[in-house]
């Protein structure tokens, strides 16, 4: 009977889990399609101001370009990489998949004699980092739920802050690319320097632009701010659609494993109590031969 209790209680605690993943799948499908729907409308928009830079840029003469200093190249011996994580778990693979791609790429630019900073994003890529010997120059977490440009912003602005003032001679965003709600993939975007056109990718008989007050001012200003901004901002909306995702596939088959050990254990359960019924008739038919003789 102790063995019947325990299953007993083991269904129980089984079936209240599954609830709970339950609901946190209902949750994470809501939200993920929200996201989703972020992500698709920011797209455009990013590659409209990357497009509108290059041909910019493009159009340019070089010796304007060497004014804006985050268009400068140099050699690269300090390489910062920004990581992006979530701040919770019960996500699947969603954290661990990116940070191995980070572990690879220290490892490699280490084999190159470059020094990685890291640039964290997240209290999971925090606590995991912790005790890698690599320095972190900035950690971001506890940051809103739905990504704003605001926070872009202030990552971007101090990843460029660090650029411009020779702290770090590039920088690398690690994060997670959402493709659909099945699939999603760890990239590596470069991010600064920015990458320029090729010389013979320019066509002299397009319409020329006319910018006011000048070009290197609305480079400075205006349009590079935006460029960098736009690069985080869609990483970050990238990034939670991942974990969106992730999250509720994880929640999803977390479910269909307790519906799985339930039915296991139901069946244990029915046999062991089949077993103690069939014993407890042997013991009183016994009992009763044992009175008849």
């Amino acid at each position: 009977m102790a063995n019947l209790k325990a299953i007993r209680r083991r269904i129980k605690s089984v079936q209240a889990t599954q609830k709970i993943t339950r609901a946190m799948r209902l949750v994470a499908a809501a939200k993920v399609r929200r996201a989703q729907l972020r992500v698709q409308a920011a797209r455009p928009f990013t590659t409209r101001v990357v497009k509108l830079l290059r041909e910019v840029v493009r159009d340019t003469a070089a010796i304007d370009l060497q004014e804006l200093p985050l268009l400068h190249r140099r050699p690269v011996h300090n390489v910062g990489l920004i990581v992006l994580s979530s701040d919770r778990g019960l996500c699947g693979s969603y954290n661990t998949t990116a940070f191995r791609v980070v572990l690879e790429r220290i490892q490699q630019l280490e084999k190159e004699g470059k020094k990685p900073h890291l640039i964290l994003v997240g209290l999971k890529a925090v606590a995991f980092f912790k005790h890698v010997k690599v320095e972190k120059l900035k950690t971001y977490t506890l940051l809103p739920a739905i990504p704003t440009v605001e926070e872009a912003k202030l990552i971007a602005d101090q990843a460029a802050e660090m650029y411009v003032s020779g702290k770090l001679d590039a920088v690398e965003v690690i994060g997670t690319q959402f493709i659909s709600m099945l699939r999603s993939n760890v990239v590596n975007t470069k991010f600064l320097p920015i990458d320029l056109p090729a010389a013979e990718e320019h066509h002299p008989l397009e319409p020329q632009m006319l910018f006011e007050p000048s070009i290197q001012e609305v480079l400075e200003l205006q349009l590079l701010p935006k460029y960098i901004e736009n690069v985080i901002f869609q990483a970050l909306l990238d990034a939670s659609a991942s974990e969106l995702a992730a999250r509720m596939n994880a929640m999803t088959n977390a479910s269909n494993n307790a519906r799985d050990l339930i039915s296991a254990l139901t069946l244990v359960y029915n046999k062991a109590r089949q077993a103690s019924i069939t014993q407890e008739l042997l013991e009183i038919v016994g009992g009763a031969e044992a009175l008849k003789g």
